[in-house]
């Protein structure tokens, strides 16, 4: 096992201040980078992925290396709303559309297996993350209710995917609010503690023989048989490697980088409160396409999400920022106390769908999860160790949904999204 230390509480400063990283209780401190290694396999990013990607390489006894450039689960794997949604990010149709019928239900099939992934990682491990089961999906306008209760037969009928319409008293019912006019349960979804979930994989991957080294922010790569991934006091040489930086690998890939955009998204913590407000402990997320999610915590506080920014820079006040989302849904929370308020940036896709490609014999990528990342980056890590391995299948079948380049590259991408994203924010209050 690699050698690790225990911070003490007052060195969680690394860590955004969110209530996950407040009740997390010890975080491992692993070392920096220094000198030179040589590895089977350098991974870049100590996420969900490359956690899980070490993790099952260091099983199969492959020397791997993992780089983070601040601390494991610093960034969207320890910052996330915890949701677990269930199948691909797009709906059944659309992936028919762009890859036929025979490819759409082995995506489905392998959306499946991501589910099982994550409960059977969790149980094996023991990860104390707080898994929970069921998801809501409310439906915040009136004329959408019909074609809900039709798209939840379709499903059913065409896809065999199970999930129940709820009324709009139901859905009151179960939400504690009476803003939503109808809503669909998924019985496959739910939630946890992702920052848990991210250290729990470390401590794993570690137990295996992977070295994880924080503080190690990769500079530079330099391709060729063999691969260079250099740190500003030391450098690996590798077989192979994988980026898998989401958000934050902005500069290492060009090719990545016109295709996985980098937004912000914001979250609130309350004290606890003094109403049972989600009676099942469901997750819980809305139809707008600038999505609320929320859910509330074993000790009965609101974790809820809500409103983006497009620029490297976070609100002065986050709780200020989310606080007019949150009352939009609870207009009796709207001064609810707040102990804990914080962002973090994810990786979108132009299509929502991740990017899973290997652009070079001995590099892989993964990333641009678009809110999934729960779910399917655990599962997407072990597929990408399993190619690596020589099985492709899996990868392959991942790989062939299509990712384009946002439309004018890099340098376009940000007023591109910006345009949109106010136009689509138009639609949600009309």
């Amino acid at each position: 096992m690699y050698p690790i230390s225990f911070m003490p509480p007052e060195g969680r400063a690394p860590h955004a201040d969110s209530w996950y990283a407040a009740s997390a209780g010890d975080i491992p401190n692993y070392p920096e980078l220094r000198g030179h290694k040589r590895a089977d396999v350098a991974v870049v990013g100590g996420g969900y992925t490359g956690l899980s990607a070490a993790r099952s390489l260091a099983a199969a006894g492959l020397k791997v290396v993992v780089l983070e450039a601040n601390k494991v689960g610093w960034g969207a794997s320890g910052r996330n709303g915890g949701q677990i949604h269930p199948g691909q990010r797009m709906d059944p149709d659309w992936l028919a559309a762009k890859v036929g019928e025979a490819a759409t239900r082995d995506l489905l099939k392998l959306a499946d297996e991501a589910r099982r992934f994550l409960d059977t990682l969790v149980a094996e491990e023991a990860i104390d993350c707080d898994l929970t089961g069921g998801l809501i999906h409310a439906v915040h306008k009136s004329r959408a209710v019909e074609g809900e209760r039709r798209h939840i037969d379709h499903l059913r009928t065409k896809w065999g995917i199970e999930h129940q319409f709820l009324d709009r008293d139901e859905t009151a019912r179960r939400l504690g609010t009476d803003v939503y006019h109808a809503a669909s349960y998924d019985p496959q979804g739910g939630k946890l503690q992702p920052l848990k979930l991210a250290l729990g994989l470390a401590r794993s991957a570690a137990a295996r023989g992977a070295e994880i080294h924080e503080d190690s922010r990769v500079v530079a790569i330099t391709h060729g048989p063999k691969v260079i991934v250099r740190t500003p006091k030391g450098e690996v040489m590798a077989d192979h490697v994988l980026l898998c930086g989401n958000g934050y690998l902005g500069g290492l890939d060009p090719a990545t980088d016109e295709r996985v955009l980098p937004i912000n998204n914001f979250i609130l913590a309350t004290e606890p409160l003094d109403v049972d407000l989600i009676p099942g402990r469901e997750a819980v997320s809305d139809s707008r396409f600038v999505v609320y999610y929320w859910h509330v915590t074993a000790d009965r506080r609101l974790i809820f999400g809500g409103g983006e920014t497009y620029t490297h820079n976070f609100p002065g006040d986050i709780a200020a920022f989310v606080r007019p989302h949150l009352a939009r849904v609870y207009p009796k929370l709207a001064n609810v106390p707040v102990s804990h308020a914080w962002g973090g940036t994810l990786g979108i896709t132009f299509n929502r769908m991740p990017y899973i490609a290997r652009p070079k014999a001995n590099v892989w990528v993964a990333a641009g999860y678009s809110g999934q990342g729960v779910m399917l980056a655990p599962f997407v890590g072990h597929v990408v160790a399993e190619a690596i391995g020589g099985t492709m299948k899996r990868f392959d079948a991942f790989a062939a949904v299509p990712t384009m380049p946002f439309p004018g590259g890099t340098l376009m991408r940000w007023p591109t999204l910006v345009a949109a994203m106010t136009w689509f924010k138009l639609l949600d209050s009309i």
